[in-house]
């Protein structure tokens, strides 16, 4: 049971992380100089506060999705949405960052977000640990879609 449980909790932080890989990718190789020239709004975090949020952020996605996993009653329709919410979670920074398209990133954006809301109610229904894990989550999400509507706006 435990070598089970370690291997697929190695397999979802794998296949989580890769989204985190893709993305990070996107945003080192394609960022620079375009965002700096971006205007940005006051409450802009500094550059260096993002890597240390997502890497705890897809640490409790994994966490949570791998909890699902070992519950009782859950469903594979559930794992299916949470890998389609890493694809736009991934596209979002490439549409962002290699593509500069700040208007598409946005609606990828409220996408993702409702993904997150979905699979929020969805592990709800099985285990409130990882309905909470994803808490934090969203609410960077709704935080990073303030930001994105504002870079639309002032640019």
């Amino acid at each position: 049971m435990f070598k089970n449980k370690f291997l697929t909790f190695i397999l979802f932080f794998i296949i989580t992380y890769s989204a985190s890989l893709i993305g990070s990718l996107a945003t080192i190789n394609f960022k620079e100089p375009w965002y700096s020239l971006l205007n940005k709004p006051v409450f802009n975090p500094p550059d260096w506060i993002f890597a240390p949020v997502w890497t705890t952020l897809y640490l409790m996605m994994t966490i949570a999705i791998w909890i699902f996993w070992h519950s009782k009653d859950r469903d594979m329709s559930t794992v299916y949405i949470f890998f389609i919410h890493l694809i736009f979670n991934t596209t979002w920074s490439i549409i962002f960052f290699v593509f500069h398209n700040l208007a598409l990133a946005l609606i990828i954006l409220i996408g993702l977000i409702l993904l997150i809301i979905n699979l929020m109610f969805r592990f709800r229904r099985v285990n409130m640990l990882s309905f909470y894990m994803m808490i934090p989550y969203l609410l960077w999400c709704f935080f990073a879609l303030i930001l994105n509507f504002n870079l639309i706006a002032l640019n």
